[in-house]
């Protein structure tokens, strides 16, 4: 399983993505699931990828060749991010046909495409295994892959357009976090890139190990201040009007008077 999550905000894009690949209990690795492509002060694009291994090695390989034989179409020659984000598809959905069994299964994939052409706005994009694709909007300001559930919620309620690139890092780190803590199938390393507008540089790209103090620090003290919260939640307000139906749903209920003879 995988988890990749994409923030898009006022400020840039901030990228974050596990390692961990599972085929199988005795079948555990690590793949990198964020690529980067781009040529500094013209643009930069970062791609990241879930599902089937086969299927996204196979995408980003055709990515990479098309542009090393300068195919009139590729990740260098695109106009802007919404291209970016049509080509990725339509070379997702060649992939998946070659490889299709016999069965008519195809071996799914789906991607994030984020980033910035020249001085156009900066734009982050997910990939449908179908080749459509979605964006961000002013109320959903960030985007998931994989394993999506356990780590949104947090997002929900910490991110907005006007969020610092800092507090979209750390959300995302506690979201990452939340997610290994309930999928065991998610894990690191954990790369984060951070992305700010208009530089068309990559500012800062970091991959965290399994044994990153920073990372421990994170769970430890995200898991304290959840604990903290929930002891100073307001007690349940038990009103009268309660007990005073609680009495009513438990009384015995009269008997009906008998007529006399």
């Amino acid at each position: 399983m995988t988890y990749c999550l994409a923030i898009s905000i006022n400020d840039g894009l901030c990228f974050i993505s596990d390692s961990r690949t599972n085929a199988g209990v005795d079948n555990v690795s690590t793949y990198s699931k964020m690529h980067i492509f781009g040529v500094d002060d013209e643009r930069q694009i970062v791609l990241l990828s879930a599902g089937n291994l086969a299927t996204t090695q196979a995408v980003i390989a055709r990515l990479k060749k098309d542009i090393r034989q300068d195919k009139p179409v590729n990740l260098m020659t695109v106009d802007d991010m919404e291209e970016a984000a049509d080509y990725v598809g339509e070379v997702s959905l060649a992939e998946q046909d070659k490889h299709r069994s016999d069965t008519g299964k195809a071996f799914e994939a789906s991607f994030i495409v984020g980033g910035q052409i020249h001085q156009r706005t900066p734009k982050a994009y997910l990939v449908y295994p179908q080749g459509n694709h979605i964006t961000t909007s002013a109320d959903t300001p960030f985007l998931q892959i994989g394993e999506s559930k356990y780590g949104k919620p947090i997002l929900d309620r910490i991110i907005a357009p006007d969020s610092s690139l800092e507090t979209a890092v750390l959300c995302g780190l506690v979201s990452m976090d939340s997610t290994m803590r309930s999928n065991l199938t998610v894990g690191p390393p954990i790369e984060v890139l951070i992305y700010h507008s208009a530089s068309l540089r990559i500012a800062r790209h970091y991959r965290f190990e399994e044994s990153s103090e920073y990372l421990k620090q994170i769970r430890e003290s995200w898991d304290l201040r959840l604990k903290d919260a929930f002891a100073n939640m307001p007690p349940i307000a038990w009103s009268s009007n309660w007990d005073n139906n609680s009495q009513v749903l438990h009384a015995e209920t009269p008997k009906p008077k008998s007529d006399s003879a």
